[in-house]
């Protein structure tokens, strides 16, 4: 029998690595969002006692997906007494007394559960949001702030999607070949903004969740052996070369280091290596997508020995590309990033000054971060310590808010 807190800790430890499996299978057996999460809590809830009378199974995420479904079905029988519609749900899902068999429990149902849930017949302003929730466990509030919007606003529209998906009866299947195409768009964003969550999380204490890094890298890679399409290998090749900075990106302490401050002996070569050939082979397809244009600045930034062997020229030719086909203001901020390092301070604080007077990026607090950076290298103090504190009123992550206030007693 195992000791009430070890078994604590284990629960704890399958619920963080599996939970999500988890419920991406028993949304494919039972069918329903809310029932599978029902069944899904259920599951760990049971186990509490069978585990600590038993102990652990041999294959914990198999016993936690059979627990759930028996669980709901039998949740879903006692209902059928009341209501008789929930008569043919019972029916499919008894499946006539078969069990499925453990390849079927164990399937990796999250690639599956995205393509549903960024399926045409869902808005798309609800498939990303969505998936973020569901597949991912990022919350509400994480997602708004990832979007710019209330929580309330995603949360109505995660409602909405998920409605619609048990109304129209979505299947849950990754599609055929030829509907791929129209899902890709949505599918590449949800896995790149699962893996900006991990790489640089919009709030909290942590600068890092290398969790959410490792789980769309590995979608990336389950996406890339089913459609190896330029755009879906650029997409992996930059998630790559942005993971290979990790261990630099904070010091012993937790504290943020600049890019150009980090020790590049940290790096993971083998990943620099992986995206780097990875990029070349998407931009020798020649249908340049965005994410291939990114990974290719990416690319420019890992394969420079040192920060002032980066080739500036590169990187500023790149951005301009990527404006030209791809145009956004967060685009226009980099390259104007760029542009400071390759024409001086100046001219990248003319390109800042230049979106924030049309009143772009206003509350995003890199833009500020930004203009503060190149006032203080012009020598304009008062300015930089201003536009440092609105950078600092706008920034959630404990960690950038540390680095903000140490300049600003730099200034000081």
């Amino acid at each position: 029998m195992l000791a009430s807190q070890a078994l604590r800790e284990q629960l704890e430890a399958v619920y963080r690595r599996d939970s999500r499996r988890i419920l991406a299978t028993l949304i494919r057996l039972l069918g329903d969002f809310d029932l599978a999460e029902e069944a899904m809590h259920d599951a760990f809830f049971i186990a509490v006692e069978r585990w600590q009378r038993d102990g652990i199974p041999d294959n914990p995420r198999a016993w936690l997906v059979s627990a759930g479904r028996f669980k709901a079905i039998d949740a879903l029988r006692r209902r059928a007494r009341f209501d008789r519609s929930q008569a043919d749900l019972i029916m499919l899902l008894d499946r006539e007394g078969r069990d499925p068999g453990e390849d079927e429990l164990l399937g990796d149902d999250r690639l599956r559960l995205i393509f549903t849930c960024c399926h045409p017949a869902l808005a798309f302003d609800a498939q990303v949001p969505l998936t973020l929730r569901e597949v991912c466990d990022l919350t509400t509030e994480q997602i708004a702030r990832a979007f710019l919007q209330s929580p309330a606003t995603i949360a109505q529209r995660i409602v909405r999607a998920k409605a619609k998906i048990r109304d129209a009866r979505i299947p849950y299947q990754v599609p055929e070949l030829a509907e791929l195409p129209e899902r890709l768009e949505s599918v590449l964003r949800v896995i790149y903004l699962v893996f900006n969550e991990g790489y640089s999380a919009s709030s909290g204490e942590a600068l890092l969740q290398g969790e959410l890094c490792d789980e769309a890298i590995r979608l990336g890679r389950l996406l890339a052996q089913l459609l190896p399409d330029p755009e879906v290998l650029g997409l992996l090749a930059l998630m790559l070369l942005q993971a290979s900075r990790q261990r630099a990106r904070t010091d012993d302490d937790g504290e943020l280091v600049l890019l150009d401050q980090q020790d590049r002996s940290l790096w993971d070569h083998a990943q620099i290596a992986e995206g780097c050939q990875l990029v070349q082979q998407a931009l020798r397809s020649r249908q340049i997508g965005v994410y291939s244009v990114q990974a290719a600045i990416a690319a420019v930034h890992a394969e420079a020995a040192r920060a002032e062997d980066t080739d500036w020229q590169e990187i500023v030719g790149l951005y301009e590309v990527l404006q030209r086909h791809w145009p956004s203001a967060v685009v226009e901020l980099n390259r104007a990033a760029a542009l400071a390092r390759r024409d001086g301070a100046q001219a990248g604080l003319a390109a800042v000054e230049a979106i924030l007077q049309r009143g772009e990026l206003l509350d995003y607090h890199l833009a500020h971060a930004a203009r503060a950076e190149l006032l203080h290298q012009l020598g304009q103090l008062e300015q930089a310590r201003q536009a440092w504190r609105q950078a600092l009123a706008l920034t959630r992550q404990v960690p950038e808010r540390r680095h903000i206030e140490r300049r600003l007693r730099e200034l000081e």
